[in-house]
């Protein structure tokens, strides 16, 4: 997900702005103010209570905002992210908006603040008072909110400054002129995030070939848990003891022996552009621990794969791989093969659900020669960039 918060002072057009970065970039609108106007409007609880405090040109208390917050990034779950207007307005809130994120096993990608000069902003804030009559743009109340954002919203830059993704932007010119500013920030923060591709599909369905190849021309570290563990056997490391036995028999691995392997191999790569995961998750509780191993990372899974191979078609796959160089140990034995396809259907086809939940999947034949699979896949990478860049 992309999300990012857009900070300035009153008047400093971060609502013109916000209207055309959710276009660009498909993202989940949340302001802070036009939702507080609705609420008043309304007349709802929440609303009465802020009614009376944003008059006098104060800050809502951090118990409303979270509320309204929480309940609008829960009701928007087609957005490739979220895009936060006049929130976080105080350190609090920033350690608040961590929380929030991260419940939903993401973060804040970088925070923009419009930078105006104070007599150009309170020359903009009375001149909207006048087009638009609202009644919290007087005078007396424009000069309360410059000062609470100088006292106490102000200091929050200090907050994303030590997290190194805070952005001054001029925010002085042209409507579109500004816009630019912002986008190749924008643009510059989604070139250095991390790509991770999670390769899905049955036994059989070309993972390990596509993956590598996938891999190589994406840039990316390839990481597949069966191929670690199989070089854990030969080695005759005790890690590799403990895992022998269950993929001889095709079951899966205990969790711990594939996020020890898994670990290690991204500890290898600290420059890597991202990585390409097959083999894992296999388990829903495998993709949850995937989340937590990225997560301390600051990254997460970009998008999942999953190569649609035919039951018929994998045990042909299999039973002919079996006869090459190539051959597990597994493959010569039909009532594994078979077992290993069963343990897919059980268990692993429920995390094609899991991100297909989270708008993550991505589906591609896998039946066909192996340059025609690559290219399907490719398109779908690349389909998949473009939606979160």
């Amino acid at each position: 997900m992309l999300n990012i918060a857009l900070f300035g002072p009153p008047g400093a057009g971060k609502g013109t702005q916000s209207k055309m970065l959710v276009e660009k970039y498909n993202l989940a609108y949340i302001s802070t103010g036009d939702i507080l106007r609705s609420e008043i409007a309304e007349g709802t609880e929440l609303g009465l209570q802020a009614k009376d405090i944003i008059k006098k040109g104060g800050l809502v208390p951090d118990e409303i905002i979270v509320q309204i917050i929480e309940e609008r990034i829960k009701t928007n779950t087609e957005v490739k992210g979220f895009l936060f207007d006049g929130f976080p307005r105080t350190t609090v809130q920033a350690y608040i908006l961590e929380g929030l994120l991260l419940k939903m096993n993401t973060k804040l990608d970088c925070m923009l603040s419009l930078e105006v000069p104070t007599e150009q902003l309170r020359n903009r804030l009375l001149e909207r008072a006048t087009k638009e009559n609202r009644p919290d743009d007087t005078e007396e109340v424009i000069n309360v909110r410059l000062q609470e954002y100088d006292t106490k919203t102000a200091p929050v830059a200090n907050f994303y400054k030590e997290k190194e993704i805070y952005h001054g932007i001029d925010g002085m010119g042209g409507i579109n002129q500004i816009f630019d500013r912002l986008t190749n920030v924008i643009d510059q923060t989604l070139e250095k995030s991390w790509i991770n591709l999670v390769l899905l599909g049955p036994p059989g369905s070309g993972k390990g070939t596509q993956g590598r190849r996938l891999a190589e021309k994406f840039n990316l570290v390839y990481i597949s848990t069966g191929h670690l563990m199989r070089q854990e056997i030969k080695k005759g490391t005790e890690m590799g003891k403990n895992a022998k036995t269950y993929i001889e028999k095709g079951d899966i691995v205990p969790d711990e022996i594939a996020i020890k392997l898994i670990e290690r191999q991204i500890k290898k790569h600290p420059n890597a552009n991202g990585f390409i995961f097959k083999g894992f998750p296999r388990t829903i509780v495998q993709a949850y621990i995937l989340d937590g191993l990225l997560r301390k990372l600051e990254s997460t899974v970009t998008t999942a794969i999953n190569l649609n191979v035919p039951t018929l078609e994998s045990i042909k796959r299999l039973t002919a791989r079996s006869k090459t160089q190539s051959k597990r140990a597994y493959d010569a034995d039909t009532d594994i093969i078979i077992h290993r396809l069963e343990q897919h259907e059980k268990r692993s086809s429920k995390v094609s659900e899991y991100y297909s939940k989270q708008n993550k999947i991505e589906r591609v034949d896998g039946v066909g020669d192996e340059d025609t699979v690559a290219n399907r896949l490719s398109d779908a990478v690349l389909d998949s960039f473009k939606k979160i860049r």
